[in-house]
């Protein structure tokens, strides 16, 4: 496992209610105003900590959980909210690839995600390639300076690179939003040609 990656065996973490201030999933969803999404691909998962309040969310839609580790979808498999079961559909992906078709997500989400990435550009891509025509990519991801938690600074990405690699992609319409407190929240959207 990389240096960079998130050590599964800390899984703890990623459900500990501190990260509701400092990440907050309504926010986010509100901030994004997605027009009735139907599906949201969430990369790097972990525990589902954004994938169940999106999937409450969007009561028709489905979230596809995918992560690297075997650990995290285990966990999922095994705690998810019952009702959100059917809603919320664990997926094993590779470090550069999601098993999913093209064309079928109004959302990917990656959150803590970029400063882990080897290969930072190839994930976009693919974010890309995951998105229907005017869907949104969103990545949110801690601050390239001194925050109360998080990776240390040296692995952490800046705005303006996650900018640049959204502009290389073909996103169009970025946008950054200074609402969370530790994190970079960045927006874009694939075009509609």
């Amino acid at each position: 496992m990389s240096a960079n990656k998130f050590n599964p065996a800390k899984l703890a973490k990623l459900n500990h209610p501190d990260r509701y201030s400092r990440e907050n999933p309504d926010l986010i969803w509100k901030t994004l105003a997605l027009a009735d999404p139907r599906v949201v691909v969430d990369i790097g998962a972990g525990t589902g900590f954004f994938a169940i309040p999106f999937s409450r969310l969007m009561p028709t839609g489905t979230v596809y959980a995918c992560d690297i580790a075997d650990e995290m979808l285990l966990w999922m498999e095994e705690n998810l909210p019952e009702e959100l079961a059917e809603r919320i559909v664990p997926v094993k992906m590779e470090e550069r690839a999601v098993p999913l078709p093209a064309g079928i997500a109004d959302l990917v989400l990656m959150v803590n995600l970029h400063h882990e990435l080897e290969d930072a550009s190839a994930i976009l891509i693919e974010a890309f390639r995951l998105l229907k025509p005017g869907g949104k990519v969103a990545i949110v991801d801690w601050k390239d300076e001194p925050t109360e938690s998080g990776p240390p600074l040296e692995i952490r990405v800046s705005e303006q690179s996650i900018l640049d690699q959204f502009a290389a992609t073909g996103f169009e319409q970025v946008r950054a939003h200074a609402s969370l407190p530790c994190h970079h929240f960045l927006e874009a959207v694939k075009p509609q040609h």
